[in-house]
């Protein structure tokens, strides 16, 4: 007998099991909610003064969060997955290209998240290193095998929390420095160009913004899709960005959790850095399952528990070795989600996906992908969004041309039935 998915991995999300508003702006927070977004943050407030920083900060997020909306506006109309949204865009098997890659990388950072917490635990309390990574692989593992209702409950639980606790910590670490007017005089001890920061702000949870339609896919109403995701980027990276900036030029610490270990708070430092890993990883362990689901057909909830085992194996691995390797293999990621939106804005848009129009592979958007990275990795200026338009204008050149060629074909073939 087979077993019923629940979160539609192959097909469409039916109408009929769309969720609200709220629950689906707590799951967009609580995905926001993540701990590299606090170590980016630190590294701005090295290198900028306070008006400088939360310019950067807002117009970054800004732009993150547009794009991220925009996808995410795609999922919630379509009700498609990101796989499954390539699978138009890129062709049948040039989607198993960037269903792979995607998904690989996304086992990465599960592994890089239990790493930090277990290596972070172990620090304060001594627990052996290797429990706490089969513990907090289990467990986070478990959230992404029940799917979007576990997702749901975790995120209403870790988002007030971490924005509560977090938020009283760094209130408390200004005081420590002489109040907020002390902190908004601290030079910064280095010197950093807006388009390195601007690079830092939108490259830090680019590669998660790709993936949104996973998620809003769930939701009832385009407006949903778009306004919960923009929000929660817009909110969720600037409040992270925040508190690692405070902890930063405060204690030199940009991650809550540290704050609060150097504050002598060790229980909420655990509760509050296993809730922000926890509510980005099963997340991250939620895509990759729907990525790999889609190439071999095989059951969602089935490769998770595979994934999160591959993941929390080779969690140490992975934290000593290939974070600099995962944030590489980032940059090509921008320019997919960019192909996904000239694909739909300029083909799909009014007619809709249709299944007989998935070309086996489309050469133009391989090649548009190509030259996104391309400029993410070798043209001035702020690489992740080099990536996007440099992918957007390309694809949408080719595209265009091709309906100018299309269109003079049926011209030509008229003519000459007249004749």
């Amino acid at each position: 007998m087979k077993t019923k998915d629940k979160d539609f991995a192959l097909q469409p999300i039916p109408k009929d099991h769309r969720r609200g508003f709220l629950s689906m702006f707590f799951v967009m927070l609580g995905f926001t909610f993540f701990s590299s977004s606090m170590v980016a943050g630190g590294t701005l407030g090295k290198g900028l003064g306070i008006k400088e920083f939360m310019m950067i900060v807002l117009l970054g997020n800004l732009i993150l969060g547009l794009y991220a909306a925009l996808l995410g506006l795609i999922g919630a109309k379509t009700g498609l997955t990101t796989p499954m949204l390539t699978s138009y865009s890129f062709g049948k098997k040039g989607s198993y290209l960037t269903s792979f890659l995607l998904s690989a990388i996304q086992i990465g950072w599960f592994g890089v998240g239990v790493a930090t917490f277990a290596l972070m635990v172990n620090k304060a309390t001594g627990i052996h290193l290797v429990l706490l990574i089969i513990i907090s692989g289990i467990l986070m593992t478990s959230t992404a095998y029940w799917g979007m209702t576990a997702l749901t409950i975790l995120s209403i639980i870790a988002v007030p929390a971490i924005a509560i606790l977090g938020s009283l910590s760094i209130f408390n670490a200004t005081n420590d420095v002489g109040g907020f007017a002390a902190l908004m005089q601290l030079e910064p001890s280095e010197h950093m160009s807006y388009t390195l920061a601007l690079s830092i702000c939108i490259g830090s949870f680019i590669g998660g913004a790709t993936l949104t339609p996973d998620f809003t896919r769930f939701s009832k109403s385009k407006k949903d899709g778009f306004l919960t995701t923009f929000i929660a980027y817009f909110i969720g990276n600037s409040l992270m960005f925040t508190f690692g900036m405070v902890g930063t030029l405060a204690l030199g610490f940009a991650d809550i959790s540290e704050v609060m270990l150097a504050q002598g708070l060790i229980i909420p430092a655990i509760i509050i850095l296993g809730l922000n890993i926890w509510s980005t990883n099963d997340n991250s362990l939620y895509t990759s399952g729907l990525g790999f689901s889609h190439i071999t057909k095989w059951p969602k909830d089935k490769i998770i528990l595979f994934n999160g085992f591959i993941g929390t194996v080779l969690s140490l691995v992975v934290y000593n070795n290939f974070i600099s390797w995962l944030t590489i293999l980032g940059s090509t990621i921008p320019s997919i989600g960019a192909i996904i939106l000239a694909d739909y804005f300029l083909l799909r848009r009014k007619e809709g996906y249709q299944t007989n129009q998935i070309k086996t592979v489309n050469i133009s958007a391989i090649i548009a992908w190509i030259v996104g990275i391309g400029a993410a990795n070798f043209l001035p200026g702020i690489p992740p969004v080099n990536a996007i338009l440099a992918a957007i204008l390309f694809y949408s050149g080719t595209v265009l041309v091709d309906k100018a060629l299309n269109k003079q074909k049926k011209t030509a073939t008229i003519v000459s039935q007249i004749e």
